[in-house]
């Protein structure tokens, strides 16, 4: 069944998915989810399709429900295509699938539906809403569902990753006081204070970056994302707000981040908008060693943040192993569909051995 895989993901591909909740007026994940339904529920396997009707996501089981189960996890929704050439058009060149979505994550998610379709196991795989902003697809699935085990096929190109970085997502507000330009005598100027804020988070940002290190997630890091304040030339401005991001690694807590960007701003306000925590698997768990030996791979990290950190948080073993290409966010996207087969193999060989499950297909 391996030549459907790249049908199937230039069929995911087509169409249109950007999470709203990024870019407004984007289509969200409901045709996506329905079409993906059809073709599990055509293979063979039971479908429930759970959330928000505007944003929902897919459970698919195989209907075998005895020994070890195996889930797998992909997300449907994509960032926006600004720049793009026929972003929903997949066109396939030189073993490449090109398209918004083909390397992060749809042609991953194909792999995985063809593979569980060809497994007898205890395989459950879950194509989820929102990963690309606050993951409410997969925060809902984990209120249906529980596995022994976890794939998460985030690209990885073919490596198993067991780590990754979390992220600290806030702002900061500095006051000032609105008067005329000609009055400097009355105002006081929020984006001039915001300077030496600035400043801190780029000193920061260095020490960070040559301070701790984990062995596979790599350092922290901090930046400035966006900035606004002021009405107009002529006047002193009342308010300044930067917002911005600091990637954690394992060990760090959402309460060290807030402490040291309170000490940095001073009296500036700071507020927390979202935050993740890091993801480390266990390395000696059963499954990270096995997922390892089916691969062929060397435990590696992940600079993303992905699914996977709520996945492991739920008490999951949970590992990274995704396919290969370019252009994740980019104009120009692509993934190999080579790397998309060997994916299919990998997870059918992982789910043989965990779940005692065999192969039905070719």
């Amino acid at each position: 069944m391996t030549e459907s895989i790249a049908e199937l993901a230039a069929q995911l591909v087509a169409i249109d998915s950007v999470n709203p909740a990024l870019v407004p007026g984007g289509a969200g994940e409901r045709q996506c989810v329905h079409a993906l339904a059809a073709w599990c529920d055509a293979h063979g396997l039971d479908v429930q399709v759970v959330g928000d009707d505007a944003r929902p996501s897919l459970i698919a089981r195989t209907a075998n429900r005895e020994g070890r189960s195996l889930l797998l996890n992909g997300h449907l929704d994509t960032v926006g295509v600004a720049g793009m050439r026929d972003p929903f058009e997949p066109r396939i060149e030189d073993g490449r699938l090109y398209g918004r979505g083909s390397y992060d994550m749809k042609g991953a998610l194909a792999a995985l539906c063809v593979a569980a379709a060809e497994c007898d196991g205890n395989v459950i795989v879950t194509a989820v809403a929102d990963e690309e902003l606050a993951s409410i697809g997969t925060e809902e699935i984990l209120r249906h569902v529980t596995a022994d085990a976890a794939l998460v096929a985030e690209p990885t190109e073919l490596q198993v990753a067991v780590a990754h970085r979390g992220f600290v997502g806030f702002e900061i507000e500095t006051e000032g006081v609105a008067a005329h330009g000609s009055r400097p005598d009355l105002g006081v100027d929020a984006i001039v204070a915001m300077g030496p804020i600035l400043v801190g988070l780029d000193e920061l940002d260095g020490r960070l970056q040559s301070g701790a290190r984990h062995p596979l997630a790599g350092t922290g890091a901090v930046h400035a994302s966006l900035i606004e304040g002021g009405q107009e030339m002529s006047s002193y401005p009342a308010r300044c707000v930067l917002m911005g991001e600091r990637r954690t690694i394992p060990g760090e807590t959402l309460a060290d981040v807030e402490r040291e960007l309170r000490e940095l701003a001073g009296g500036a306000e700071v507020r927390v908008l979202a935050h993740r925590d890091p993801y480390e698997a266990p390395v000696e768990h059963e499954f990270v060693q096995l997922a390892a030996r089916v691969a062929g791979s060397e435990l590696v990290g992940a600079p993303f943040w992905t699914d996977a950190a709520l996945i492991a948080e739920a008490g999951i073993p949970t590992v990274l192993l995704g396919p290969a290409g370019e252009g994740a966010h980019a104009e120009v996207e692509w993934v190999d569909l080579a790397s998309l087969h060997r994916l299919r193999d990998l997870v059918v060989e992982l789910a043989q051995a965990w779940c005692g499950s065999t192969s039905s297909g070719s």
